[in-house]
């Protein structure tokens, strides 16, 4: 099934009949309607993007309650006067609704079903609860996921990661790209809009953190081919902000060229007008770039671009420049100068 956006009218729909959709008829109860029934959400993960989320909840009228590693960040929710727990179990146990923003697949797999997981909550309590896990990770590690959720009682999980980064998080219009039975995702669509502008449906579960990587790998792959383009421009002559121009206008127009345009001097407001500080660490760039590959091994895929495009960005990290936003491949691999008015 494609990804498409779903409608209002669905949110609202009330779904008991089918035992794969909901389990049971606590979960008619819980969520036959938006935000009123979500009586505390839970958040796990406040770094610089789940930080932002939670916020954004919080202004949106939830009551929530949080966990992080980080007892700095645990802090300054808590003198914010949100109730922070001690481990990822004590959170589930306050909450009908539960979403996480975590680093890895390895961080998602402990936070679910370590000793003081999520999931523990689940055998002990016929309390229905929904799980959101926006994370990007690989899709078998969310439907393993998934998998073991579904085995447990009143309880129903999405992947839903997402797209937009720190800025899109801060102003609330991220995009989540959602994968799990409908009737989870029909659950979680308040609470995602909470947080963005959109939320699309991409079919079972796994599909969301299938298109994440897939669109992480076309971002990359599309900021190569812009900064190549800028450089070798620059090389023969022609001024970057020129070649934005004609780009923008023309077949070679993308997000990489007229949102987020790698090059110094040519936007404000991007990474590179602030010497590649903020946005999207190349480190993570190198992450997802390995997580649609070893997505890719798993069903025989031929995948060049994204092999020559770990391959650059990993020299990007190599070279001292791991923290800085993956558009930095223009100064630092492709050589290329700030445009200068």
């Amino acid at each position: 099934m494609g990804c498409r956006p779903k409608s209002a009218v669905s949110l609202l729909r009330i779904i008991t009949s089918s035992p794969e959709s909901l389990h049971s008829s606590s979960w008619h109860r819980f969520y036959s309607s938006p935000k009123s029934h979500f009586q505390r959400v839970g958040f796990i993960g406040l770094g610089n993007m789940g930080s932002r989320m939670a916020n954004n909840l919080i202004k949106s009228g939830y009551t929530i309650v949080v966990y992080d590693v980080n007892d700095d960040a645990m802090k300054r929710f808590s003198e914010k006067g949100v109730l922070t727990m001690a481990s990822p179990r004590e959170v589930a146990e306050e909450s009908n609704a539960v979403i996480t923003m975590l680093p890895s697949p390895s961080h998602v797999m402990d936070v679910y079903t370590g000793q003081n997981g999520l999931l523990t909550t689940c055998r002990s309590s016929n309390r229905p609860r929904l799980f959101i896990d926006s994370s990007t990770v690989d899709p078998q590690t969310s439907r393993k996921l998934s998998a073991a959720v579904s085995g447990l009682k009143g309880c129903e999980m999405v992947d839903a990661p997402v797209s937009g980064g720190v800025v899109s998080a801060e102003a609330a219009s991220l995009t989540f790209m959602v994968g799990g039975p409908e009737g989870a995702f029909d659950a979680a669509r308040a609470l995602l809009m909470s947080m963005g502008k959109d939320v699309v449906y991409c079919g079972g579960p796994g599909n969301g953190s299938t298109a994440k990587i897939c669109n992480n790998l076309a971002m990359a792959v599309s900021m190569l081919g812009v900064s190549e383009a800028f450089a070798l421009g620059q090389s023969l002559g022609i001024p970057a902000g020129t070649l934005t121009k004609i780009f923008n206008s023309s077949s070679a127009r993308c997000w990489s060229s007229d949102t987020y345009n790698p090059v110094p001097g040519v936007m404000n407001g991007v990474p590179s007008s602030r010497n590649y500080e903020g946005g999207f660490a190349s480190r993570l760039m190198v992450k997802d770039l390995r997580l649609a590959a070893d997505a890719a091994a798993e069903v025989g895929a031929t995948i060049p671009l994204t092999s020559l495009a770990d391959k650059i960005f990993t020299s990007l990290c190599d070279e001292g420049h791991a923290t800085k936003d993956f558009s930095a491949v223009f100064r630092h691999y492709f050589n290329g100068d700030d445009e200068v008015w």
